[in-house]
């Protein structure tokens, strides 16, 4: 059996569905269960058994020797949430709780870092482990990410098989229940759906021009790809950047999913909110070197690419569910 918690969630969902395609189907879904919206991203998957995440260390203390595999995908994702107790209950903590465990009955484990833990990139986007310590996040739920991968580099004992993924932008189908922290390419296809406009944020950093703040962007599916690949290599643990490894403009961003769309550009610059202003990223690229050289080959979708298959096959009317 495989173990993925948020499971009903975004990364999880998908990860969910590309295991299934491998035939993976005693699947143990763990997530809060109660959102509706959620649970469509599940409709179609194949799942053996749904543990509630309040339920799951007590399940796994029982069911532990039927597990093969856990990853750890849930965790409290809004980067504007400030109640740090509960940052460090959810995030920090709840991941202790199962990398201990994972030592205890010997299942490999992969977890979701955050690119949130680079902060504003004082010293760059690398993987490189010995400088995880000088990172500075930005916001208390990049805190919380960053103060479990410290500890975990910090641990004697540790799973025979572990990674840490850093996250960086992520993008794709199954997002639409996020809200507020959904993708700017899902904000972008429902603002120029009902206005044929779109609105970014002024830059107010003199190097860079208006709409070319830069992120990496990276697509779900390539993401849950790199997943799959763990789990099948199980050698190497150690914490890993996740993102396409090219950073891209939101101006290159709006266009390409203008032209998915099949519409004119029609682009304008709003103000940055004064409260997000003074911490506000322009620039993140993973170095995706460290994957690369453990024998992870597989391509990225290019942002044209990832844009255009997430417009036309999943977010336009009629088009089908991932």
């Amino acid at each position: 059996m495989i173990v993925v918690t948020g499971a009903a969630g975004f990364i999880g969902s998908c990860l969910v569905k590309r295991l299934n395609r491998d035939n993976f189907n005693n699947i143990i879904a763990v997530d809060k269960f109660g959102d509706a919206a959620k649970m469509n991203n599940l409709a179609s998957a194949k799942i053996k058994e749904y543990v509630d995440r309040e339920e799951f260390m007590p399940w796994l203390d029982k069911n532990n020797e039927l597990v093969d595999f856990i990853f750890h995908i849930g965790a409290k994702t809004d980067t504007s949430e400030f109640d740090t107790v509960l940052l460090n209950k959810m995030n920090t903590q709840y991941t202790k709780d199962i990398w201990k465990r994972c030592i205890q009955y010997q299942i490999p484990l992969v977890y979701a870092s955050s690119a949130a833990t680079y902060g504003l990139g004082e010293v760059g986007y690398d993987d490189d482990e010995s400088k995880i310590s000088s990172l500075k996040p930005l916001n208390p739920y990049g805190q919380s990410k960053q103060d479990f991968d410290l500890w975990a580099l910090q641990q004697k004992e540790k799973p025979f098989f572990w990674a840490g993924l850093k996250f960086f932008n992520v993008y794709g189908p199954n997002e639409y229940h996020k809200g507020r922290m959904a993708s700017v390419i899902w904000h972008a296809f429902n603002q120029i759906g009902k206005t044929d406009k779109m609105k970014l944020f002024r830059s107010h950093n003199p190097r860079f021009k208006d709409g070319e703040q830069m992120r990496d962007f990276v697509y779900v599916k390539d993401v849950v790809e790199v997943c799959v690949f763990l789990m099948h290599h199980r050698r190497n643990s150690g914490i890993y950047n996740l993102g396409s490894g090219k950073a891209r403009t939101f101006l290159d961003l709006t266009k390409a999913t203008f032209q998915a769309m099949g519409k004119t550009e029609d682009i304008a610059f709003i103000d940055t909110p004064v409260d997000i202003r003074d911490k506000y990223q322009y620039f993140t690229e993973a170095n995706m070197t460290k994957l690369q050289t453990i024998g992870y080959s597989r391509p990225f979708h290019s942002l044209e690419e990832g844009v255009a298959d997430y417009v036309k096959n999943y977010l336009m009317p009629g088009s089908a569910s991932y």
